[in-house]
């Protein structure tokens, strides 16, 4: 029961920052930092008057960890919307979300979390599946790679402090954390960069954080509440939710190749939570 509930988390939290990249995706005018500080903000006025009206301790008690995972946090966020500049949306989404893989290589060396060689060849089957997805290699920009990849591990790293952390901070503490630094970082690095949005924009800037709590919220409460090798690879679901986006709202179009992509990524993930659930049960 507790797994389900935690895979549930997780979907929920892909649906949430599907609909913010498509935000993101509209609004590639602004600089990431100014994105970033938006993002930021709309999170921030939900996380505060929550933490006081709960009476929660705002720093919390990890603060060591706390900080790690804000500052990993701000890293992966940057690196993603600076990538979307060299990059189109459902590449940039592909490669950032090779991260269960780089969860997986650390929860096994810092938390000891045992993974089956079954689950690295099922690793390996979802990323051959993003990589078909896109067309790895094709139309790819150097700098667009790596900013992408560095965000990967970076949310990698997330994954796994959150995981370390547990249930010892409450998750709003968590993400109000990762809000402030982007908060102080976004707003510093955006005033050379600022460019006046109209009513619209401001709108869309402004939904980004109302998304990104929600998408982050359900993220800690899976990550707290179920192991990382489980919840991780669910991540892959937000490729093909961008996928339906692009096609149904943005008129793109995707030949065989990617539905195999898309194939290969659901049958590995869907395997894989598959054995975790029957272990358990055993």
């Amino acid at each position: 029961m507790k797994g389900s509930k935690s895979i549930f988390y997780m979907i929920f939290s892909v649906i949430a920052f599907s609909l913010m990249n498509t935000g993101v995706k509209y609004l590639n005018d602004f600089s990431a930092y100014q994105i970033v500080f938006f993002r930021s903000i709309g999170t921030l006025c939900f996380t505060i008057p929550l933490i006081i009206k709960h009476k929660i301790p705002i720093l919390g008690t990890r603060k060591k960890w706390l900080i790690l995972r804000g500052v990993a946090g701000v890293i992966s966020l940057t690196c993603f919307f600076q990538s979307l500049n060299y990059l189109s949306l459902g590449t940039a989404v592909s490669l950032r979300y090779t991260s269960p893989i780089f969860a997986a290589i650390f929860a096994l060396l810092f938390l000891k979390e045992k993974v089956k060689p079954i689950q690295w060849f099922l690793f390996l089957i979802a990323f051959l599946g993003v990589l078909i997805i896109k067309g790895f290699g094709v139309d790819v920009n150097s700098i667009g790679l790596i900013l992408a990849i560095l965000s990967a591990i970076f949310l990698g790293i997330i994954f796994v402090l959150i995981r370390k952390i547990g249930d010892s901070e409450n998750s709003l503490v968590i993400i109000n954390y990762f809000m402030v630094m982007a908060f102080v970082f976004g707003g510093l690095m955006c005033i050379n960069h600022w460019r006046n949005p109209n009513a619209v924009e401001w709108l869309l800037l402004l939904s980004l954080g109302v998304f990104g709590y929600v998408g982050q919220l359900y993220l800690t409460k899976a990550f707290q509440s179920y192991e990382t090798n489980v919840i991780a690879p669910l991540k892959y679901l937000e490729v093909v939710f961008m996928i339906l986006i692009g096609t149904f709202w943005y008129k793109e179009t995707y030949n065989l190749w990617t539905l195999l992509g898309v194939l290969l990524i659901m049958v590995s993930l869907i395997y894989n939570v598959y054995l975790k659930r029957k272990k358990s049960k055993a």
